[in-house]
């Protein structure tokens, strides 16, 4: 198996086990305080895009958030195949990053219709939206490729 597989495949476990456990012992919207005035476990069914974007559609549109999801994945195949050519092992490890978590909350989106969120900060009374082991797994990938592409990496230098 690649390295690109088994860690794209690491990160969907993962999330998918983290997920379970949050579903089977919190209760939805009851905060679990880790750090006080930072850091909490509060389970969220989030039905719309990254950080509750288009959530208040209604349930009869959430085909179009799944439309939506899956485009993401054809757009980010079109761009590996370009970055991963040349790209080297950040290129490899962003890509598997954004593939693991793209499809651990698309797993959630086909069985429950959400996502399930659970990891909520707090800093300085600014409050971010709640989130899971794959968006941290996209949000870092997708940071290590934008550095990678800006900073000059190989498949950024190509005509």
């Amino acid at each position: 198996m690649t390295p690109i597989v088994v860690i794209a495949g690491t990160i969907v476990v993962l999330d998918q086990i983290t997920k379970a456990v949050v579903l089977e012992h919190l209760p939805p919207g009851v905060a679990i305080h880790l750090i006080d005035g930072f850091l909490s476990l509060t389970l969220v069914m989030n039905t719309g895009l990254a950080f509750g974007l288009l959530g208040g559609l209604p349930a009869t549109w959430r085909w179009l958030i799944a439309l939506l999801s899956i485009g993401a994945l054809v757009v980010l195949a079109r761009v590996a195949t370009r970055v991963l050519a040349d790209g080297g092992w950040v290129a490899r490890l962003s890509v598997a990053l954004i593939f693991g978590g793209a499809v651990g909350n698309l797993i959630d989106r086909a069985r429950f219709g959400a996502v399930v969120d659970f990891v909520d900060v707090h800093v300085r009374g600014y409050h971010w939206p709640a989130f899971n082991v794959a968006d941290s797994a996209i949000t870092v990938g997708v940071t290590l490729l934008a550095l990678h592409l800006v900073l000059g990496g190989p498949a950024a230098r190509r005509p």
